[in-house]
């Protein structure tokens, strides 16, 4: 609180008037150690001040324009909460694996092996490779309903 009435003190900032202030003024009242006077800071925040450009990323109009397009609003977010919900599940779960002494090695391994063997049967050879991006193509046409 001393460093904000110094602070205060060599901005040379002045008492406020008393009464009530003005509608939109917040004021910051400080009473420094060792006066008697307090000391208070008025602000008036304004919309639309000279040179505050409001930059809004893409992703967020993109978020926007997506959610303005929903027609069931309460779905899509009931959607959105049980998927946080079973991620937190799922979380926990796999906490709990963690902490079983063998199981995590095995599972471990278990992983290695499916990647080793995806990898040699989708990705390797040139035509397994084309089979493999048609499938998530043709996949993703049929989650979007798109013909791109």
């Amino acid at each position: 609180m001393a460093t904000a009435c110094r602070f205060a003190a060599q901005l040379g900032l002045a008492t406020l008037p008393r009464g009530r202030a003005p509608a939109g003024v917040v004021v910051a009242v400080a009473q420094c150690a060792g006066s008697k006077v307090s000391r208070g800071v008025a602000v008036r925040a304004t919309s639309g001040g000279e040179g505050v450009t409001e930059d809004v990323p893409e992703i967020v109009k993109a978020a926007q324009d997506a959610w303005d397009k929903v027609e069931d609003k309460y779905a899509v977010a009931a959607i959105g909460v049980a998927a946080i919900v079973a991620l937190w599940t799922a979380a926990g779960a796999l906490k709990a694996i963690d902490k079983l002494p063998l199981l995590p090695g095995v599972l471990e391994i278990v992983g290695i092996g499916y990647t080793g063997w995806f990898t040699y049967r989708n990705l390797v050879f040139q035509p397994d490779r084309e089979a493999l991006i048609s499938k998530v193509k043709s996949t993703y046409k049929e989650i979007t309903g798109s013909s791109s």
